[in-house]
């Protein structure tokens, strides 16, 4: 069975940093793509970023791009989502999620394996 557990969220000030984490049990990253998704009030759920089997990173959303950083410890089996410079438009609930093939072979909506998600506040 496979468990995405997201942690690291909070409250920030405009300009701050947070660093999620998604901690995996029964899927590792040879699996597949992992990914971080956001959703803010109102809005749909979005692909943000996702790393490669091999380790390349992939960041869907410019608005992202230069501000966050997706990346591995495959001996922990963590995924992180280094998030700097955060505006209050990156307020949202982030999602860590893993498909069963790797990220050049996927849609947002081939992800089949989700976490619970960690709330981010960034406050201006």
């Amino acid at each position: 069975q496979v468990q995405l557990v997201e942690s690291g969220g909070g409250s920030v000030q405009a300009g701050g940093s947070l660093r999620l984490s998604c901690s995996a049990s029964g899927y590792t990253y040879s699996n597949g793509c992992m990914g971080w998704f956001r959703q803010a009030p109102g809005k749909e759920r979005k692909w943000i970023a996702g790393i490669y089997i091999g380790g390349h990173k992939l960041y869907t959303d410019d608005s992202v791009k230069g501000r966050f950083t997706i990346s591995r410890d495959d001996a922990k089996n963590i995924v992180y989502l280094q998030m700097n410079n955060l505006k209050p438009e990156d307020t949202a609930m982030y999602y860590c999620a893993a498909a069963d093939r790797d990220c050049h072979l996927v849609n947002a909506g081939d992800f089949g394996y989700w976490g619970q998600g960690t709330q981010v506040t960034v406050s201006s």
